[in-house]
């Protein structure tokens, strides 16, 4: 075990060179770009065993990516923003096809107006292209996640691709701690890469043909059967990894003083730090709060989720991205979830372009939470930060 003190886009690479992953198709957007950096030096100095490929747009990589990952090699590839939406046509390609990339997406907003901050409505809206998802914390949870991430997307059981997303720069450009498993360790976890088809001349096979109405709603019903069944792969990866580095993230949903809870607000990314501080402070003064750390919105731990709030009196779901003339899109995902539980459940809006979310707006929204606990029609939309508006 190593330790340096790195930001989460090292981390993603050093994950990245501990999977030794074999083929890299890259281009430049900030704030990723420090990812593909360093697996560039890496590459060039010797110190990882993989083919770089410069090419001239996330299109372009994410092509080059479903052609490397057919052929048999372990892939990896980064994007943010714009980039993920220049993917997009790709994207869809990937799961139908079965075909475990690994990418980490540096979330960052879509113009316009641009911003090169945090921001979640870049991959939310991928969410719905067949690619499991899941959000980062903080930068040690950025490595061990790109290592379990390939073990998920090529377990047999699986074999899909995994978007792993993190806070662009309160992330991708801040330094704190990492250790760093040791290579034998990661490689009795993650074994070669195996696939179960792969392009080859000497014998050769189709993918991704036409498919015509006789079959199309059968692949898509495959996959969402798959897309459901990487759930209890995802608990047992995690379990695993646990024993070999008492490192456990809770699989696909975590929680923070749940147990007698009363009141929680549900988070994913950075946000979650400063919802577990808030609690502290809540605890303190005798209010039973707690947290519930959504990891994977993809696949989505509905039933999970129904064993976490059966004892809750109210439910806050924060959001940093929005549909528009509505709700933001985890809220809605957990609102239909728990329809039948019968729980007032409201939703906070914060943290969008980059904005801070800061401790005392945390903790404004465990005071909306606790106010509407009873409110069985509390179903309501709630800005924090928001100049001239509420």
């Amino acid at each position: 075990m190593a330790m340096k003190v790195i930001s989460a886009d090292h981390a993603v690479a050093y994950g990245a060179k501990l999977s030794r992953v074999e083929v890299v198709p890259a281009f430049p957007i900030t704030p990723q770009t420090l990812i593909v950096e360093l697996l560039a030096e890496l590459i060039n100095d010797g110190e990882l065993d993989a083919h770089f490929m410069p090419v001239e747009s996330e299109h372009s990589a994410m092509s080059a990516a479903i052609g490397a990952s057919a052929a048999g090699a372990r892939t990896f590839t980064a994007t943010s923003s714009q980039g993920l939406a220049l993917m997009h046509e790709m994207l869809y390609a990937v799961p139908q096809n079965r075909l475990p990339i690994v990418m980490a997406n540096v979330n960052r907003s879509l113009g316009a107006a641009s911003g090169i901050w945090v921001e979640y409505n870049d991959s939310m809206p991928e969410r719905e292209s067949g690619w499991l998802q899941v959000y980062i914390e903080d930068n040690q949870e950025a490595l061990d996640m790109i290592i379990q991430a390939y073990r998920i997307a090529e377990d047999r059981n699986v074999m899909l691709p995994i978007m792993v997303c993190l806070d662009g720069f309160v992330l991708s450009h801040t330094v704190e701690r990492v250790d760093l498993p040791d290579q034998n360790l990661v490689d009795s976890f993650l074994p070669k890469f195996r696939p179960l088809h792969v392009l080859d001349p000497d014998e050769p096979v189709t993918m991704n043909p036409i498919a015509p109405p006789e079959y199309a709603m059968e692949m898509r019903y495959q996959l969402d059967r798959a897309i459901e069944g990487a759930k209890s792969v995802i608990n047992a990866v995690d379990h695993e990894y646990s024993s070999l580095t008492s490192r456990s993230y809770g699989g696909l949903i975590d929680s923070y003083h749940l147990e007698d809870a009363e009141i929680a607000l549900l988070t994913l990314g950075t946000v979650t730090s400063t919802a577990r501080a808030v609690v502290d402070y809540l605890r303190a003064k005798g209010k039973k709060a707690g947290l519930i750390k959504l990891r994977f919105i993809r696949p989505f731990p509905a039933e999970e989720l129904k064993l976490f709030v059966r004892d809750l009196k109210a439910l806050g779901v924060f959001d940093r991205s929005l549909s528009f003339n509505g709700y933001g899109p985890v809220f809605t995902e957990v609102r239909n979830a728990l329809y039948q539980e019968g729980i007032p459940i409201t939703n906070h809006i914060a943290g969008l372009g980059g904005r801070d979310v800061s401790f005392k707006e945390a903790l404004e929204m465990f005071q909306v939470i606790e106010k509407n606990a009873g409110n069985e029609k509390g179903m309501v939309c709630y800005w924090h930060g928001l100049r001239g508006g509420s």
